[in-house]
């Protein structure tokens, strides 16, 4: 461990260093000749910061560059140390990449401080390394910290001296850490310790925090399967796109989390297989075989996704549910709605008698009952502005229509006609029958 004292250990190098620093911070204290000397010589320690960033969630490539990133900072502003507040449950990142910030943070000057807390917090698998290799550590009461398989308490881990300060708080180490000026403070009935040493927080940007955030297992599987169910009804909507591009965008951001974490592609290719068995029932309106087989190859999918990481139970029960109702409730009932033909209500119409307002050639505008319609001319013949017409039919909001006067006669069967209907009748059962006036045998050619 970094802390192990040894000769010519690049932590005693670091201490002796600080070491020498600060004795010869005290001396320019004690001694005003040698304070004025070392007012010259350097800048006033006062004038120095300490750095806190926060490392949260598993460490995948963007928050390992942002520790790296933010160490190549406090090297540059010359801070007293980079404290890192510390709550992983392990390491994502690609191992080569890892290994070497582990061993740039062995080597730097700056020193190093790991926190684990708040308490609840965790340091599991090699994500405990960031805590072995730095100058100081101190763990929060209720926090743990896994050092050879066993997972250590805040007491153990000073025991094992896998920390060093006692630190409920981030407070407490940021006032125990050498370098950092501090001022007792007189409560009455406490007198506590503040930093006097500037303090500059920082945390992920915001769109390093939204890959971050992706790259959590639960949040990658949520996004990817909604992505593939919007995928699936926009094939079905009659919408102009937007659950298409919803859907297009949370597939890629899934996908990228996926890229990120340890998957295994058997249960990628599952999840996948699910999304076909349930769009080959969504016409059909009713849970048949293949929305068996979509379940099933969902389940088996989400359990199987994530290889050596521990699939959340309330992400698996919540993408179990909200698929069986996407694809059981809403996907049907929006094909429904957009392939059926609305048209109860309206058959007392055919057979009515109305007039043209338009010339219907081959479509126009018509008027039965006081109310205008779009209508077109039955079997193409043209009708005249002002003539009388009967309704043969009705297709959608469309009424077919023919004139009274000179219509071609189809002598097909049609589902409309009564079978007792004579020529000069037409109409349903139970439907008002209305009597065609008689057409001369002869027509004028005009």
């Amino acid at each position: 461990m970094r802390r192990t004292i040894g000769q010519g250990s690049p932590n005693v190098r670091r201490l002796a260093s600080g070491g020498i620093a600060r004795v010869a911070c005290v001396a320019g204290l004690l001694i005003p000749g040698a304070g004025a000397g070392a007012a010259q010589a350097g800048p006033d320690p006062t004038d120095a910061t300490l750095d806190v960033i926060e490392v949260d969630g598993y460490l995948d490539p963007v928050l390992v560059d942002f520790i790296d990133r933010s160490l190549t900072e406090a090297a540059d502003a010359g801070s007293v140390a980079l404290v890192l507040q510390l709550d992983s449950p392990g390491v994502v990142a690609d191992r080569d990449r890892f290994d070497r910030l582990v061993q740039r943070l062995e080597e730097t000057e700056v020193p190093v401080a790991t926190w684990v807390g708040p308490s609840g917090a965790v340091a599991l698998g090699d994500a405990a390394r960031l805590v072995e290799v730095a100058d100081h550590a101190g763990v929060a009461p209720g926090s743990v910290v896994e050092i050879g398989g066993l997972g250590l308490n805040d007491e153990e881990a000073m025991e094992a001296s896998v920390a060093d300060i006692e630190a409920p708080t981030l407070g407490d180490l940021i006032v125990n850490l050498p370098g950092v000026e501090v001022r007792e403070v007189d409560d009455g009935d406490v007198v506590r310790r503040e930093p006097v040493t500037p303090t500059r927080f920082s945390q992920l940007p915001l769109l390093d925090q939204l890959m971050h955030t992706v790259a959590s297992p639960p949040v990658a599987y949520l996004l990817f399967v909604a992505g593939m169910a919007l995928l699936v009804f926009e094939l079905y909507a009659a919408g102009i796109g937007i659950a298409g591009a919803t859907g297009a965008l949370f597939f890629v951001l899934g996908g990228y989390g996926l890229a990120v974490l340890p998957t295994n592609p058997v249960g990628v290719g599952l999840l996948v297989i699910s999304m076909f068995g349930f769009a080959v029932d969504v016409q059909s309106g009713v849970p048949r075989f293949w929305t068996g087989v979509g379940t099933a190859a969902f389940a088996s999918g989400s359990l199987l996704l994530y290889d050596g990481l521990t699939q959340p139970w309330l992400a698996f029960g919540a993408g179990i549910v909200g698929i069986l109702l996407f694809f059981i409730g809403a996907v049907p009932a929006v094909t429904r709605s957009r392939f059926s033909t609305a048209t109860i209500g309206r058959d007392w119409m055919v057979g009515e008698l109305g007039e043209a307002r338009t010339a219907i050639d081959p479509d126009g505008v018509v008027t039965v009952r006081g109310a205008q319609w779009k209508a077109r001319t039955n079997r193409a013949t043209p009708i005249d502005a002002g003539a009388e017409v009967r309704v043969a039919g009705i297709d959608g909001l469309e009424l077919e229509v023919e004139p009274l006067q000179g219509a071609a006669r189809d002598y097909r069967d049609r589902s409309h006609r009564s079978p007792n209907a004579g020529p000069g009748i037409s109409g349903r059962a139970g439907d008002r029958i209305q009597p065609r006036p008689p057409t001369s045998l002869t027509t004028d050619p005009a």
